[in-house]
This record gives C-alpha cells, structure tokens and sequence, in this order.
C-alpha cells in the first residue's frame, strides 16, 4: 500500500505539526463514515481510503465504517443470471436477490475491507446489523421491492464494546426483521443511525459528486457549510434532486437526532477524508445543526 510522495522532511514535520490542533480537537471522539461509489471501485481509492481510516485510529480518533457494494452485487447477480431490478432508486430483493446481496456484502465486500484495514496497520472487525442485534428493521413501505428494509431500533453496545477495546468496526447494511428475516438496507440511511445512536462527532459520506452544488453541472457552485434549514430549503427549491435527496435527508435526519456534523464529500479524491477533517477548508459539504 505503500504511496510515492516527493515530499522533504521538513516538509513533512511542518504538515503533521499543522495537523497537530486538529487531532487533538477529534481524539477520543467518534467518525462514522459511509464507504461507497467510486472510492470502492477503484483499487488505488480504496487504498487511499483504507490508509485515511488507518491514520484515524492512529492518533486517537474512533473511525466506524459502514460500507455498500452495489456493483459487486450487480456483478454476482450476472454471473448467477439474475437481472437486476430497480424501483424508485430501490433494489428489488427477492428471495434470490437477497441471498446474493448477504453474500456479497457480508461475505466478500466487508472481510476484504477489514483484511485491508489489518494489513495497512490497523485492527478491525467486520459485522452487519444481525450481529449482537445491532440494527431491527422493518420491510420498506413500498409495494413490490421485496426484503428492502428501513431501520427501526439500534442496538449500539456492541460496535461501542470493539471501539473501546482499540477495533475499528466495519459494518455491511444488512440487517434482520423481527422474525429473523434478512432485509437490505440503503448504506446511507444505515450509516446515518448508526452515527445518530453513537452520538458521532461527524457522518461523512463518500459519494461520486464534489458535494451539494447550486447548480449541478457546475462544480464551482459547490456550497461548503449549510445548515439543515438551508438543505431543507435546497430540496424544497429542486437544486437537490435525484440521488442526492436521500443523502441530504440522512444527514438532516443523524444532526436532529444529535450528530454534531454530517458530510458529503467526494471519495473520488484521494485522501478525501483526511482533507475533510483536518483542514478548514475542506473539500465537500458541511452540514451544521
């Protein structure tokens, strides 16, 4: 994992004492970050983001990753001929989808995220939401798209019990109903009540977009600070649209349940989320209660 930067040494101890304020600022408090789209496609992204999340624990902070995997599971539905179907931005999961989405994102996508994490240095530890009943969920009120769950209740002790004891959990967003029946649930909304039930000190979400935008073609338009009565009023207008509205609405929805900071920033950068946290300008969309 090792990454070729020209940088002298003077140079390197002036970058880490300016760093200095920030890691004290965050240490001992908790990160929760959405890992999806392209920083998991693509092999050095991945790495980029894995190395961040590494450095994180490394000086104090307690990084939680919740992750996706749509293309993998599209991929594996191929191989298996099964057709992917979509319904108002919804997978729909049948029985044989949801099979192959446990598989994929419980089974493949998360262990190699952990093993990724323990490799660069780290100790992580990979769960989904039926683990120690972290997450309850509840089909989705929409007809016709299957094992799609929501979230009902968090059950938070057991991702608290791996921070204190130095783990970095790594969770796919599966989780059981009540009857024990698996359901899929948007990685997003996911990792937005996990952040809200460990009263996070920020939700970061790693998305293919520079942030929120004024207008969408235009990524010099990109609002870096606003607040939930801003992002409300930015839906309301139709400058947000598409699959951004959920993003926001799961950011608004983690700040009214006690998260102090939720971000959208792009993971097509790399090193996204080191220069999210630890500079004042940032590189994507702050959201503030």
């Amino acid at each position: 994992m090792s990454e070729n930067y020209q940088v002298s040494p003077s140079l390197r101890v002036k970058i880490l004492s300016e760093a200095l304020p920030y890691i004290q600022k965050f240490s001992g408090r908790t990160i929760v970050v959405k890992y999806g789209g392209a920083a998991m496609k693509d092999s050095r992204l991945k790495q980029s983001v894995i190395r961040d999340i590494v450095f994180l624990a490394s000086v104090g902070v307690n990084p939680v990753v919740v992750h996706g995997g749509g293309p993998e599971i599209n991929a594996w539905l191929a191989k298996l001929g099964i057709e992917p179907q979509f319904k108002d931005g919804l997978r729909v999961t049948d029985a044989a989808t949801m099979d192959v989405v446990e598989m994929v994102l419980v089974g493949r996508v998360n262990k190699e995220l952990v093993s990724m994490v323990n490799r660069a240095g780290g100790n992580a530890v990979g769960i989904c939401g039926k683990d120690g009943n972290l997450v309850q969920a509840r089909p989705v009120d929409k007809d016709n798209v299957g094992f799609v769950g929501e979230v009902t209740s968090v059950n938070i002790s057991l991702v608290e019990a791996l921070v204190r004891s130095g783990y970095v959990p790594i969770i796919s967003s599966v989780a059981a109903d009540a009857t024990g029946q698996a359901h899929n649930i948007n990685a997003d909304t996911f990792a937005g009540e996990i952040a809200a039930a460990l009263g996070a000190e920020k939700l970061i979400l790693l998305t293919d977009t520079p942030g929120i935008l004024e207008d969408y073609n235009d990524p010099s338009t990109l609002l870096h600070k606003l607040t939930i009565q801003e992002a409300r009023n930015l839906i309301d207008k139709g400058i947000v649209t598409g699959g951004m509205i959920p993003k926001v609405n799961c950011c608004v929805r983690s700040l009214a349940q006690g998260v102090r900071a939720a971000h959208i920033i792009d993971g097509r950068i790399p090193h996204a989320l080191l220069l999210e946290i630890f500079t004042d300008e940032g590189i994507g969309s702050m959201i503030v209660p």
